[in-house]
């Protein structure tokens, strides 16, 4: 893979108004072991990919204290820590119970635990962007917000995302504090969150696509997305987050790996410019497999 690989070229986006990241970033969920559960199988790879990060000018990472539960955010500190020229933004409010089990858990105590143990991994005296992992409906979601306001006003956090949440949680959570990003489900053959991007980009709220290179059957030999990818000869990976990077401004996608090739891959995706009849085609491709 050619040095010349670079996140940059995905061009930039100011989270908050004030922290300018480049657009394509990296999830941290996959240096995780299996079911998003424990050590990674292979440590040395998972260690190579976050070190790899930086020398392909990668700056925005996304993780959570739940992948793991908590070696995500060691490992990213234990490689990259003082994060120099790099936004580490972290997650909270999900509770794990074993490989694959997941239980929000929204009370303010608890996220503020999340906070004050995040801010202790990461070796940070605050968190750039702090995200509501998901909303507990067994939590009045104002006790949620208040807190969470709280914890900003007093500088533990600068910034405040939310995760998995339609338009009017959005607007509810604005009344407690500025919401930067939203983190919700789309990719080039699942456009759920359609309605949240647009409010995104009205607000130019940061939008960060979670599963961005899910493309199923759109990805088979003899697809729309595999000729397009090897006329730009790169990954359908690659052209599937082009893909998403061409499609809005404030889209901010966060593929995740677990191997630096695979990283590098993915990362050549960010200097991919579709064409608008590329785009249309895909376009149309991704809306009948949705």
């Amino acid at each position: 893979m050619s040095q010349s690989v670079s996140a940059a070229a995905s061009g930039q986006f100011k989270i908050g108004g004030d922290i300018t990241v480049n657009r394509l970033g990296f999830g941290a969920m996959r240096i995780t072991g299996k079911g998003i559960w424990g050590d990674p199988e292979d440590p040395a790879a998972a260690r190579a990919v976050l070190a790899r990060l930086p020398e392909l000018d990668v700056n925005f990472i996304d993780t959570a204290d739940s992948y793991g539960p908590y070696t995500s955010e060691d490992l990213i500190r234990e490689v990259l820590h003082p994060y120099k020229g790099m936004v580490i933004a972290t997650k909270g409010g999900l509770t794990r119970h074993g490989p694959d089990r997941w239980a929000p858990l929204g009370r303010p105590e608890y996220l503020r635990q999340c906070v004050v143990t995040s801010l202790r991994r990461l070796g940070v005296d605050h968190i750039d962007l702090w995200q509501l992992h998901r909303i507990d409906p067994k939590v009045p979601r104002e006790e949620t917000f208040a807190e969470i306001a709280a914890m900003q006003k007093e500088g533990l956090i600068r910034h405040v995302g939310l995760s998995e949440v339609n338009v009017e949680e959005i607007e509810a959570a604005r009344r407690h504090f500025k919401v930067v990003t939203v983190q919700n489900l789309y990719n080039l053959g699942n456009r759920q969150s359609e309605a949240v991007l647009e409010h995104c980009e009205k607000h130019d709220i940061g939008f960060i696509p979670w599963f961005p290179l899910a493309a199923g059957q759109l990805a088979q030999p003899g697809s729309v997305l595999d000729e397009i990818a090897k006329s730009h000869n790169v990954s359908t990976g690659a052209i599937a987050l082009a893909w998403l990077l061409k499609r809005s401004r404030v889209m901010l996608p966060i593929p995740g790996t677990g191997k630096v090739d695979h990283l590098e891959a993915n990362v050549a995706g960010a200097s991919v410019k579709l064409t608008d009849a590329e785009f249309a085609e895909l376009d149309k491709a991704g809306r009948v497999t949705a």
